[in-house]
Order: C-alpha cells, then structure tokens, then sequence
C-alpha cells in the first residue's frame, strides 16, 4: 500500500478532478467513502438529482468552511492531499475497508486525531478499484494549523500495519531517499505517446549514466546537451556561480508548447547540484593528465577497487562505505556503457536497480571512495574491452552487489536492500550469459598434460585445503590455461595460488576453480609492469607516444538517445 503524500492551494480544483470523468474517462464511479462528517458532506457522486457543478462548489464550501472563517485569508499550501493505491496483485478493498483506511492515516498523520472536534475537514473520494484520494483542508476549527511534520513518513509507517492486518502484500519501508514516483498525469502522457517509462524516469536514467562518466561539472551539462537534452541553469545572484539546474527531454511539451522541466532533486536526491559536486571528482585530479599504455589497466584498476569496496562494508565506517555504494552505482553505468554482447542488456538493468541502493540516509564520504570513482571514470574512456578482463570485473561486481544487499539489510534499509538484490539478480544473469563461452575457449586453450599436472601440484602445495573441489570444478581445465598466461606474465604460479586464495576465504564458494580463475585474471602482467618501469627510468620521451583519452565520454549509445525508439 502506497500512499503518496503531496499540497496545494486549490480545493475546488482538486474536487472538480476527484469527481470528474479523469484524463482518460477512467473514474467510473466516484464517490465518498469517508469524511469528517458524512452526513455534513455532499457527496457530488452519490446524488443524481442535483447538478455536479452545483455539488462540488457546496463540497468545496464545506471542506473549507475554516479557511473562509480566517477572513478570507487563506494559508499557503493548505490543501493537503494524498493518494492511497495497493499493490499489483493484491485483492480489492470494499468502500468499508477503505473508509478505516482513511480515518488511520488522517489520524496517525495529525490531520484529524480521533474524537478531536476542532479537527480539520477530509474526505475521502474512490473513482477506482485499486486506490483512494483523500484531500484534507490543513486549518483546524481553532484556526491553528495541524502539525504534518514527516507525514510522508508517518502515513508510510501506518499503511505497513494496515498491510498486516488487512492480509495484503507488505512493502518496505522507505527512509525519504527514494526518487519522486511518476505522477497519474505522467504516466497518462507516457501512454499517450507510446512510451514505456515517463519522461522523468527517461531524464533520470540519462543523468545517472552522463554523471558516471564525466569528470566534472561542466562537461555534465555538454553531454547532456549532446544527447538533445535541453538543459536550464539557475545562477546565483551574488556568486555568479550555478546554484542549481533543470532538465527537459526532447519533445515533452506542455499544452502551450513549452518544455517540461525537471529540476535535477526532483529527478533524484543524489542528482541535486550539491550532491553531484560532492560525487565528482576535485578539480585537480579531474584536470590531471592520465597516461595509459595498457588498454586492459582500467579494468583491472576497477576490479581491485570493487574487490577493496568489499572490504569497506566490512569495516564498520558506514560513511565510506556509503561513499563506495554510490560510486559503484556509477560504476556500473560505465561498465555497461564499456561493454558489448548479449549480457549488456542485464548489466543496463542493474545499473537502473542499484540506482535505489546507492543512497541511504547515511551521509556518504565521497573523498573516501575516490579510487572507485576514478577507477569508473576510466572505464568510460576505455578504448576496449578484454574478455576475460571484463569477466573478471563482473564477477567482483556480482560479489558487491550480494554484499551490499547485507549491509544494507543489516541496517534496516528495506528498500535499499530489496534493490541490491534485483540488482544481484541482473548481473548474476549477465555473468551467467557472458561467462560461459570465454571459459569454453580457456578450456579449449588448456596446456599440455605435463604442465596441468605441474599445475595440480602447486595447487595441492598452495591451497591444500581446497585442492580437491578445485581440481573437480569444471573450470578447472580453463584455470590451467589462465595460470599459463600468468607464467608467461612473469607469475609463479604456486605463489600467485597462495595470494590470490589468501584474498578471501574459498568454503562458501561453489565454483572455487572459476573464483581462482577471475582472481588472478585481474591481476596486472609483471613482464609488462616491468618494461614500463625502465622505459620511465630511460626517460619521459615514451610517455608522448600514448595517446591522451577522449575530451568528452559518450555516456550513452547512439541507439538509446531517444526515447522514442
């Protein structure tokens, strides 16, 4: 049960709409279920004989007979309303169970207290199967205003009991971080047009993965611009400076034609200016220059950073670890951006669900997490994507996912950790996809049985405890080619056992041959390590012949840059 809690200052418009046919004639049957005094309240769908026009200005007379008592001076905001739908799938309530409904959230809210009778007036109209409206006029018969402070909340907390004892499907608790919820009109519009999702949650999306990938304030607005977003700056008067920004997709107008605009909090808390400024990296790590001469070292740099993100939600500093979460979500976006083949399409959508996990209301240090979030901007100006590198990432990227999803659930953040774990389900789903051909060609490589056998015996030395499930995993043949490479890269490979299984504990792993295998993928090559040491010992001359990253990340495939296809 959701309720959706929002103010205005017109009551008369409200009730025209409440009792009106709808935007696309879907109110069926309107009517009140509830109200501060049924018999006191006309009810414009239950009498025929009368005119609707008629009706709805005595309802409009009524309900706010408290703010006309105040000498024709009306509060701001004082039209408080909030509509409250079930979920998919549950059953229908009858008028009845709606009507005690609405008298617990007005109630628990402070709208209207139980045998308070200078309380404020309510009604409660249902024109649908699935969900009420209740409107409430905030001025009490004393001419005090009631106090609605977190009443978001407070009619979330309510709506989970009534779940309970009404046997409907119970939903998490939410902790006022989640994004603004497509309103009714919206959604109509997107209908309309033949959208799948609102412009709002199109706009979103987008700033999330232009955000992931740009390195400072002022190429998220050119990129944004590039993909025909149109973009609206707010200037401080004294400062000069940006104080805050809106967005509009391309061709969502209004009736006069002119776009709709979505300030950057309305489209998410962590999309306001303050809090992109914060996740962004400073202005003199943005502007360094970055030499590389390996295309598969910002894969490998994001792996370790997610590996070391691990270890952060381990560590009790909820801060940082809070900072590695949103990182990671941008992480993710790039990862998609970077990658290609049939798993992309999962990665795409758990980037889009962990967009819920990566905010709490834990303040996140962002100056903590800055390894993972420079190790993500370097995956978006990857110029390529190594297969089993890119396995290797996602495979960390699996294990963070599950292990956010725990911390998250450890401190009572329902909707967070519901999130993680869509978004487990989606990269499990895209490493299950993506991994299985590159094993089968790492088995097809496997080493002679001379060098397997040597092998078999560094594992039994390095790992005796788990040497027999390694050496029965089926990936086993596809290890022996990837230790293969490692000795050719300058590893020994009984020592690179040792680290690698030294990294974390192998008992819960079910594959522990393809976790040993991801492991030492992602570690660097030392041959290679080593040249680039003497060529920087022999002088900078090298450094001019590596090419510098693009000036601006495509953030985005052309493919996705309209909503309408």
């Amino acid at each position: 049960m959701v309720p959706d809690v929002s103010t205005g200052s017109d009551t008369r418009g409200l009730i025209v709409y409440l009792f009106g046919p709808g935007r696309r004639d879907e109110h069926t049957d309107p009517h009140i279920v509830a109200a501060w005094d049924m018999a006191g309240a006309p009810d414009p769908g239950r009498d025929p004989e009368a005119g609707y026009t008629l009706l709805a200005k005595r309802l409009d007379h009524h309900a706010d007979l408290r703010t006309r008592e105040l000498g024709g001076k009306k509060p701001p905001q004082h039209v408080w309303h909030c509509p409250v739908r079930t979920a998919p799938g549950d059953r229908y309530l009858t008028d009845a169970e709606w009507a005690e409904v609405a008298r617990r959230i007005v109630h628990a809210i402070g709208i209207a207290p139980e045998s308070d009778e200078k309380a404020c007036r309510w009604i409660a109209v249902r024109h649908a199967d699935d969900h009420i409206h209740i409107m409430a006029t905030t001025v009490r018969a004393d001419g005090r205003r009631p106090r609605t402070n977190r009443d978001g909340q407070r009619a979330q907390a309510e709506c989970r009991k009534i779940e309970a004892e009404f046997g409907l499907r119970r939903l998490k608790s939410g902790d006022l971080t989640a994004p603004r919820t497509p309103t009714g009109a919206e959604r109509a519009k997107a209908e309309r047009q033949s959208q799948t999702v609102t412009a709002r949650q199109w706009l979103r999306e987008h700033a999330y993965a232009v955000a992931a990938a740009v390195r400072n304030e002022a190429d998220y607005f050119t990129v944004l611009e590039s993909l025909g977003i149109r973009v609206k700056t707010r200037i401080g008067p004294e400062t000069g400076d940006v104080i805050g920004y809106s967005l509009a997709a391309p061709g969502d107008t209004n009736a006069a034609g002119e776009p709709v605009w979505y300030g950057g909090s309305k489209l998410a808390p962590d999309l306001s200016i303050n809090r992109l400024r914060e996740r962004l990296l400073d202005q003199e790590v943005a502007d360094r220059p970055r030499y590389v001469a390996d295309p598969s070292e910002p894969w490998r740099h994001a792996t370790t950073a997610v590996q070391t993100a691990r270890i952060v939600l381990d560590s009790g500093d909820d801060a940082a670890a809070q900072g590695y979460l949103a990182a990671f979500g941008d992480a993710l976006y790039n990862i998609t951006s970077a990658t290609t083949g049939p798993h992309q399409a999962e990665l795409r959508a758990a980037a889009m669900a962990f967009n819920r996990a990566r905010r709490s209301a834990t303040r996140a240090d962002h100056q903590a997490a800055t390894a993972l979030c420079k190790a993500a901007k370097e995956l978006a100006y990857a110029s390529s994507e190594p297969g089993g590198l890119a396995i290797a990432l996602l495979f960390a990227t699996l294990h963070l996912a599950r292990a956010a999803a725990k911390w998250h659930e450890q401190r009572g953040h329902e909707q967070q950790a519901a999130a993680a774990e869509e978004a487990f389900r989606h990269l499990q789903a895209g490493y299950q996809r993506a991994t299985a051909p590159v094993l089968a060609n790492l088995a097809r490589r496997a080493p002679r049985a001379a060098t397997a056998r040597r092998y078999e015996q560094d594992v039994r030395v390095a790992l005796p405890n788990y040497a027999d499930g390694i050496l029965a995993d089926p990936a086993w043949a596809a290890l022996t080619t990837t230790l293969a490479h490692a000795e050719t890269a300058g590893h020994n490979p009984r020592r690179l056992l040792a680290e690698v299984g030294a990294q974390r504990v192998l008992d819960s792993a079910e594959h522990p041959a393809e976790v040993l295998n991801w492991r030492i993928t992602a570690q660097p090559n030392r041959r290679m390590q080593a040249a680039r040491r003497q060529s920087t010992i022999s002088g900078p001359s090298a450094r001019s012949a590596i090419p510098h990253p693009p000036a601006t990340p495509v953030a985005t495939r052309p493919e996705d840059r309209s909503r309408h296809r």
